[in-house]
């Protein structure tokens, strides 16, 4: 018995080291990606502006295919198939160089339903009437405000589906009944890579076809020209894989389906490019007028304020002082409740106010959070109450009339951090 064990352990010893992590080793060279399906795929809701009577879906096909989506209030029994209404979607189909294969096509289909009943189950699917997907359901939002919560992700991006899906998928085993998902930008590494994309849909699968996922732009959704920062552009994939409100500043059109808002029960949730503010000085302006409107003539009890490059970075080398002085002056003006971050790949948290670190209840909360498994450094932090390294994490947030609790768990489901942000009700 002794002598097995020592040729066990002297088999241990010899073993070939592991391979390197995806993220060190050389890049592989793509070939021609598979076809698109002629089934639908990478079905996705999308809050619109009026979230108590609209909702958007998105999905895409194999090229020369028309897109329609039928719906019908959902009922316990399933007779809610048999007389479905339908609306035709809008169909992309075209070319559109990806990164594995510039001569790539698909059919991208876009719809908006409209007239939708507040507060409401509704089962729906989409297709091309032969080939159709399985139906889905989904809420639309409550007129009035109404207690809810939401889940909070920070960049996703490297090795999206081998790991980064991890952190999502017990984001929604813990809180299953977020009535949407927020991503802070990043969702991929580049820009172009539809493999890429096409890991961070597999890591959603049907919970980004049954809830409403409201993504801002990060650096890596722009195409890379650093010779010509100020005139990058978001990728190809962008509008065509998402369906935002169309409600950002009117004087800049780039900003379409990048910087947008919604209000949703009580509660006004507001997407702010950082790229453009950051880098296109004309862009700068009309976002800081639009947002100076929305904060202004706000209806909601609380606001809710998210983007991708940190107005108060988790790594100090990281500053992002353009950023900071545009908005940072609004956001203590009108006394801006929370504002959620990414682009740092690590964790802090902590309230500021206008002349600097405060108390939980006298300054806005910023956060910065990070869903994947690239990390940076995190410093010493004047300003946070809370920061960890190396973690990936997830956030949800549960809104009512007289509280936003804010709760932080690791990708594991661990309580990484709490706050409670309280106002008296009315």
């Amino acid at each position: 018995m002794k002598m097995k064990t020592l040729i066990l352990l002297g088999t241990l010893a010899v073993l070939p080291p592991l391979p390197a992590r995806a993220a060190d080793a050389p890049a592989a060279q793509q070939g021609p990606l598979a076809p698109a399906n002629v089934r639908p795929e990478r079905v996705i809701l999308n809050l619109t502006a009026d979230p108590a009577t609209e909702m958007a879906v998105t999905w895409r096909s194999a090229p020369g295919h028309a897109g329609q989506v039928q719906y019908a209030k959902a009922t316990n029994s399933p007779d809610f198939v048999k007389a479905p209404l339908s609306v035709a979607a809008k169909t992309d189909d075209a070319t559109l160089a990806v990164r594995e294969d510039p001569a790539f096509r698909a059919a991208y289909h876009s719809a908006v339903l409209t007239g939708l009943e507040p507060d409401t189950v509704y089962a729906y699917r989409v297709g091309d009437g032969a080939q159709w997907s399985e139906w889905f359901q989904f809420r639309t939002a409550a007129r009035e405000a109404k207690p809810f919560r939401f889940i909070y992700m920070g960049d996703m991006q490297n090795q999206i589906l081998s790991e980064a899906s991890r952190t999502l998928r017990i984001a929604f085993r813990q809180a299953g009944d977020a009535a949407f998902t927020i991503h802070a930008g990043d969702l991929i590494n580049r820009h172009d890579s539809d493999a890429e994309w096409g890991e961070w849909f597999a890591s959603g699968g049907f919970l980004y076809a049954q809830t409403p996922q409201m993504p801002t732009p990060g650096n890596h959704e722009y195409v890379r020209d650093e010779a010509a920062r100020a005139g990058s552009s978001i990728n190809g994939q962008w509008r065509r894989q998402f369906t935002l409100p169309e409600n950002g500043p009117a004087e800049v059109p780039a900003s379409r389906e990048t910087s947008w808002y919604t209000d949703y029960q009580g509660l006004r949730l507001i997407s702010i490019d950082s790229m453009q503010v950051d880098r296109d000085e004309t862009a700068r302006k009309a976002i800081v007028t639009w947002l100076d409107g929305l904060l202004a003539k706000n209806p909601n009890r609380w606001t809710v304020l998210f983007l991708h490059f940190p107005l108060f970075s988790s790594e100090p080398g990281r500053d992002n002082p353009k950023v900071r002085a545009a908005l940072k002056p609004l956001i203590d003006k009108y006394h801006v409740d929370l504002v959620l971050q990414g682009h740092d790949h690590g964790y802090a948290r902590g309230a500021i106010g206008k002349d600097g670190p405060a108390a939980d209840d006298a300054g806005t909360t910023y956060a910065v959070s990070v869903a994947g498994p690239k990390m940076y450094d995190v410093g010493s932090l004047p300003w946070a109450r809370k920061s960890a390294s190396r973690t990936q994490a997830y956030q949800v947030i549960d809104v009512s009339q007289g509280e936003l609790s804010y709760r932080a768990y690791t990708a594991t489901g661990e309580p990484l951090d709490a706050v409670t942000l309280r106002k008296p009700r009315q």
